[in-house]
């Protein structure tokens, strides 16, 4: 039982194939594990020593933060939510006020305080 020993082979990334791909994961076309698949790299590490190499904006220990949405998308959501609760809020404080004027009226027609007469009871049942 003799096994046939057969030699490694050996890939060579030429610099300025490196620099390209250190390029385009700067630019955000690429992500490192997209680099080592588009490109037969066996490890990521490779990919990152080659950043760490070649890089002039990312740095070791840098993270490359990808956002779904844009900061300016996300302000504007915020501004618009801020609207509408402020809104709803003006709502409720309408509402809040009428219902005072009406009981305001009514223990005035019925010469009854209404707010002390019920007012307690209904604190004590919640």
């Amino acid at each position: 039982m003799s096994k046939k020993k057969q030699l490694r082979q050996v890939k060579y990334y030429s610099a300025s194939l490196r620099k390209e791909v250190v390029g385009l994961i700067e630019e955000g076309q690429l992500t490192v594990l997209q680099a080592c698949r588009a490109y037969g790299v066996k490890s990521p590490q490779t990919v990152y020593s080659w950043i760490y190499k070649y890089s002039t904006t990312l740095s070791k220990g840098t993270r490359l933060v990808v956002e779904k949405e844009s900061m300016d998308h996300q302000y504007e959501d915020l501004k618009k939510r801020n609207k509408e609760l402020e809104a709803a809020l003006g709502r409720k404080q309408m509402q809040l006020d009428l219902y005072e004027a009406i009981l305001k009226v009514a223990s005035h027609e019925l010469d009854i305080d209404l707010k002390k007469s019920f007012g307690s009871k209904a604190s004590e049942q919640k």
